[in-house]
């Protein structure tokens, strides 16, 4: 006699910790919160170098900037996916995270979302209060609508840009605490061309989804003349950039290595991504944390030079 055993596969659930850091994204850390720090990065130093700030002052700016990135953007990850729960059903990539998926809650990811809220609050306790009032502005309005832009608008990577880049104007004023925005405001507008930039590229990962479901979306709008659209964009940006440096009266390092390594990586992303390939425009993607820290590197070696 012959007996056969069958054995069943039993998969087990994620963890309650894996559930909270995949709503919040920090699974993949430190993608997407480099992306709200970048900015703030170049905008402390930037400012470090107009006020010839001590070292150890723009030490503890970026670092404290830098927790309050973590959650904040985190924060803004549980809101989004908390108000687009319905929309995240429709779509193949994003209908097994944890809220779509009905593995996490809505009370937990409320409370999780507070959590994360008093974290960022926390840190920027430690700025000044001018600085502290700008962050707000952060929270709401910008964060917390955000994900309903892709039902309002086509361009929800424009809201986007004004969302995570406004640590800008926060780290400027709690570093320079002068009423002189006129360098930030250039540096701003350039930083919302790029997430423009590199939230279409993400974007196209989900465009024939988005295009059925009808959710707004800029890899949708510029359709196959994308690539055209955002080397256009990315011309905007290296402008921007270069403009930025010469109101903030930065030295030839900061032009060769922040604009003119920017203006490459750029080059490279947009001759090379595959806007059709899923894998690659989420590597392309991922990618814009070199550029961010290339940019932050000629702006960190001009202050270097210029106050040692």
């Amino acid at each position: 006699m012959t007996t056969e055993n069958s054995q069943s596969v039993i998969t087990k659930p994620p963890s309650k910790l894996r559930l909270y850091l995949e709503v919040s994204r920090l699974h993949n850390f430190p993608v997407g919160s480099e992306r709200v720090f970048w900015p703030c990065a170049w905008a402390s130093t930037s400012a470090a170098y107009r006020t010839a700030a001590t070292f150890d002052v723009l030490s503890f700016h970026v670092l404290a900037l830098g927790f309050v990135c973590i959650f904040l953007h985190s924060a803004g990850c549980v809101i989004n996916d908390i108000l687009d729960v319905e929309c995240d059903r429709r779509v193949e990539r994003t209908k097994s995270r944890p809220l779509p998926s009905g593995e996490l809650s809505l009370g937990s990811a409320l409370m999780f979302l507070a959590a994360l809220t008093g974290g960022g609050l926390l840190g920027l306790s430690l700025t000044t209060p001018a600085a502290f009032r700008i962050a707000l502005f952060a929270i709401f309005p910008l964060y917390t609508l955000y994900p309903l832009m892709k039902r309002w608008t086509n361009w929800p990577q424009a809201w986007l840009g004004l969302t995570m880049n406004w640590g800008i104007f926060v780290a400027w004023t709690w570093m320079a605490e002068m009423h002189d925005y006129y360098t930030p405001t250039v540096l701003y507008a350039g930083a919302w061309v790029w997430t423009i930039i590199y939230d279409t590229i993400y974007a196209s990962q989900d465009k024939d989804d988005d295009a059925k479901t009808g959710i707004g979306s800029t890899a949708v709008v510029f359709g196959r003349w994308v690539r055209q659209t955002l080397s256009l964009f990315a011309l905007i940006f290296v402008v921007f950039l270069a403009y930025a440096g010469v109101t903030n009266h930065q030295s030839v390092v900061y032009f060769v290595v922040s604009v003119g390594g920017a203006g490459l990586h750029l080059f490279w992303q947009l001759a090379t991504v595959d806007f059709d390939e899923p894998a690659d425009c989420s590597d392309k993607f991922v990618s814009n944390s070199s550029l961010g820290f290339i940019v932050w590197l000629g702006i960190l070696l001009d202050y270097m030079i210029n106050t040692y």
